[in-house]
């Protein structure tokens, strides 16, 4: 267990049926980059049960943040949405991901695109104020089934843009585009056809996609991040890493079970 840290529960919320929020104590030696994961979970009969979450909170906050989906059978999760305040939870030492914006070509418009619980690590990013400095626009587009599961992503919209610091950082580069496909709501439809047919651009008022100035960071499904990518790379955008910053990036490390 000397690869975890020994957190302590400080609050949970429960969403919906299927999604809930958790905060804990962060060790002074956890070191992150907004958009990075770690690997957290439980103590299982004297074992690490453990899985990818990204930080919902920023590196420059006291506590941890998660934002999690709720699997009935799933071997964490159906464990991990039982806790409550003052239960231990473990996480790994080490933070790691590809949702830095280090990883990108500089560029004037962020998209950062997710489906159901990949808002998380992007509820990081819009904490940093650098995001606000090297970008003109940060479009946060957060795609669900039902109105319903838009409830955590709209609390911290609000909150933020109601911040004094934040408030002023995010005036006129932020904009919240959250879209359902089970139910009425005021935008709809899958995020890939709503680029496609530019819908998602003349709602916000913004030109199209725009190979020159808009980087793009993608978390959520497998199917929206296979598919944004066919997409993107069908016009000339090119995927960054590490080793070699592009157009875009994608946060493989998805929360299933």
């Amino acid at each position: 267990m000397s690869a975890f840290h020994r957190e302590t529960v400080l609050t949970v919320k429960h969403w919906t049926d299927t999604l809930f929020s958790f905060t804990a104590t962060r060790d002074a030696s956890f070191r992150f980059q907004n958009g990075q994961f770690a690997m957290i979970g439980l103590e299982v009969d004297g074992k690490p049960l453990l899985r990818a979450y990204s930080m919902a909170s920023a590196n420059h906050e006291e506590g941890l943040e998660f934002f999690s989906i709720k699997v009935p059978n799933g071997p964490l999760t159906s464990r991990l949405q039982k806790i409550k305040e003052g239960d231990i939870i473990l996480v790994g030492r080490k933070a790691v991901g590809t949702l830095i914006n280090d990883n990108l070509i500089p560029g004037k418009r962020l998209l950062l695109l997710s489906t159901g619980t990949g808002l998380a690590p992007f509820a990081s990013l819009i904490k940093d104020p650098e995001i606000y400095d090297k970008y003109d626009h940060v479009v946060l587009v957060h795609g669900c089934r039902q109105v319903s599961e838009l409830a955590y992503g709209e609390q911290l919209v609000d909150t933020l843009t109601k911040d004094e610091l934040f408030g002023e950082l995010m005036k006129d580069k932020f904009i919240y585009y959250p879209t359902v496909t089970r139910e009425p709501f005021r935008n709809r439809g899958r995020i890939t056809d709503l680029i496609t047919s530019e819908q998602l651009f003349n709602d916000i008022g913004l030109p199209p996609l725009n190979i020159e100035g808009d980087r793009i960071m993608m978390c959520g499904s497998p199917h929206m991040l296979e598919d944004l990518k066919v997409l993107f790379e069908a016009r000339g955008f090119t995927e960054g890493s590490t080793s070699t910053p592009g157009h875009f990036v994608i946060e493989k490390a998805f929360v299933e079970r």
